[in-house]
């Protein structure tokens, strides 16, 4: 099977685009990751979590499940943070495409 992309996610929010990798979650101006300007973005809609509330979550992540040392390429990465804060902001999940990626390289 041919697989069109193994894509980097990240969560814009506030201003700011959210993502994680191999140091812990980051965060820089939209577009400003070193992958540069995103291929495509998924619209998730809007967000009633004030920007003060969303900082404490995410530094709750930082010092839990997404410290720098549990990255891991293929079951937990920057789409498994894309989906879970996605879901703490709007109830949405990142399309499944994105998510089921891991699983689809490791079954070939």
């Amino acid at each position: 099977k041919q697989l069109d992309g193994i894509w980097h996610t990240a969560i814009v929010v506030h201003g700011k685009e959210f993502f994680f990798v191999g140091e812990g979650i980051n965060n820089c101006s939209p577009g400003g990751t070193p992958l540069g300007e995103p291929d495509s973005i998924v619209d998730l809609g809007s967000t009633e979590v004030p920007e003060e509330i969303l900082m404490e979550y995410l530094t709750s992540l930082a010092e839990s499940t997404y410290r720098g040392d549990k990255y891991n390429l293929f079951e937990h990465n920057c789409n498994v943070f894309s989906n879970e804060v996605a879901q703490f902001l709007t109830g949405k999940k990142i399309p499944s495409y994105i998510t089921d990626l891991p699983s689809e390289v490791l079954s070939t």
